[in-house]
């Protein structure tokens, strides 16, 4: 898979830059500000960061708005921009061990996710994207023969993007390959908890012959450089992934001054049905491996196992069994099946709502402590609640940790509207034998994506993203490029002298 034996040394010896990199060149935030990026492995501080304000996103926005209207990057022709974004592509996966372990030295996930999944999957998702750009093809509208209408695709033109701590570089590819594509600017605000892969990508993007200016990332807080860009006036577009709470004041920022539009990803309470005639053994494996992975901290994480009365003794039983081949572990070990929890604050997060279920009079049957204390780290044990109630918080908040609700139904209409039953409408999945029986369940679910006798399997070519609160707009797929296109018109008028 790689070349590195001792990832925790290897890391160790990184050199990591924490500046912003804007029009080409890593700087220091103007008012000199930094905050520290601190490890939730062991509670060490990595590096300090540029701490972006209104002033350093002003200057990026600036400049990619100058770089957008030269045509640097916009005007060149698409096989040129298909080169770039695969040279792109290639340099991730030449730096996938760096990318790798800063992932891991700054959000706490194990080193050999981070390489497998996470690096792969943003190298995937720039060549996947780079090789569409001289396929998309315009369209002709069927007008009368008098007029001849053309219909194509222009950048929206300059592109701000906020994006999560929970797969920092991930996420990033997720915005920035499509936005690129289309010829659009980008300024990215990484989340000021994990923003040193996004500070790789855009050096990255550097060697790759990027122009200047067309690819900037200023990492900050959400209440400062955030905040700032969804305000800006030079922003056409702004894609955003986060919190529900957040995602809501974000939208309201973006509709003051110049209207811009916006697209978000938020959060997710996503239901995992089982019913009565479902693989037990199988829906309890996909259960657990889906909540405890990535130490619970994704949007779609199935935190609620909705299980038909006469299977739940069963599936309870083999998911508490299973959540101890789950323990957190050193990051840095391949074999290390979960991680730290990104910081201080998230572990006490995670430990509240543990807290909240108790003393709602939840069940706990596995877990629930934490871990680990004695590295300086910030772990927390896999957790399994029974005897959930719908209106406990447990059962419809979104937690963002390693913990799973299991609420019992007596019918398969009981378990949809138990599961439809949350303002969040993300993700979903059904269990049955029975597939004609599954698929009428799942046509009743309410959310962006719905599973069958599986979970959080997907591809690039699937548009990912959620019902209701959970968001609108889509990522991945071509219909990503919805959010960083404008369709124009062309309307032209033609002699009627020569009509037949």
């Amino acid at each position: 898979m790689d070349g590195v034996t001792d990832w925790a040394a290897y890391a160790a010896g990184l050199q990591v830059d924490g500046r912003a990199l804007i029009g080409g060149q890593r700087v220091s935030a103007i008012a000199g500000d930094t905050f520290d990026c601190i490890s939730p492995i062991d509670g060490r501080k990595v590096a300090e960061v540029c701490r972006g304000q209104a002033a350093d996103i002003d200057r990026a926005v600036q400049g990619a708005r100058v770089a957008f209207d030269d045509g640097r990057w916009a005007h060149r022709a698409p096989r040129d921009r298909k080169k770039v974004m695969l040279r792109f592509a290639d340099l991730v996966r030449a730096h996938a061990d760096e990318l790798a372990a800063l992932e891991t030295l700054d959000m706490g996930k194990p080193v050999a996710m981070s390489r497998a999944v996470d690096v792969q999957s943003a190298a995937d998702c720039l060549r996947w994207y780079g090789e569409a750009i001289d396929k998309l093809y315009d369209e002709v509208a069927p007008t009368a023969r008098t007029a001849l209408a053309l219909i194509t695709r222009e950048p929206v033109g300059v592109v701000g993007a906020i994006v999560p701590w929970n797969y920092p570089i991930l996420m990033s590819s997720w915005k920035i390959a499509p936005a690129l594509a289309a010829g659009n600017s980008v300024v990215l605000k990484p989340s000021e908890k994990a923003a040193l892969t996004a500070l790789r990508l855009a050096d990255l993007a550097l060697q790759a012959g990027l122009p200047d200016h067309v690819f900037n990332v200023v990492p900050g807080f959400g209440h400062e450089a955030g905040q700032a860009l969804a305000l800006h006036d030079g922003v056409d577009c702004l894609a955003f992934t986060g919190s529900t709470r957040t995602g809501k004041q974000i939208v309201q920022y973006a509709g003051q001054g110049r209207l811009k539009r916006v697209f978000t990803e938020l959060g997710g309470k996503s239901p995992f049905l089982v019913l009565d005639d479902a693989d037990v053994e199988a829906a309890a494996r996909t259960c657990a491996s889906a909540i405890f992975f990535n130490q619970g901290e994704s949007c779609n994480a199935p935190s609620r196992a909705i299980v038909a009365r006469g299977v739940i003794d069963a599936f309870t039983e083999r998911v508490q069994a299973l959540a101890a081949g789950f323990q957190p572990g050193d990051p840095w070990q391949r074999a290390t099946p979960m991680g730290a929890v990104v910081d201080r604050t998230q572990l006490d997060t995670v430990l509240g709502y543990i807290a909240a279920g108790l003393q709602d009079g939840a069940r706990l049957v596995t877990g629930g402590q934490q871990v680990r204390a004695d590295t300086g780290g910030f772990y927390v044990s896999p957790t399994v609640f029974t005897d959930v109630q719908p209106g406990m918080r447990i059962a419809r908040e979104e937690i963002f940790g390693p913990v799973l609700s299991i609420l019992p139904a007596d019918s398969i209409e009981a378990a949809v509207a138990l599961a439809n039953d949350s303002n969040y409408g993300l993700a979903a999945s059904v269990w049955s034998r029975d597939l004609d029986r599954a698929l009428t369940v799942a046509r009743t679910l309410r959310a962006g994506t719905v599973h069958v006798n599986s979970y959080d399997e997907d591809d690039i070519t699937v548009p990912f993203g959620g019902f209701k609160d959970s968001g609108n707009g889509r990522d991945k797929s071509l219909h990503a490029f919805d959010k960083y296109t404008e369709l124009k018109t062309t309307w032209i008028r033609l002699s009627a002298g020569l009509a037949p």
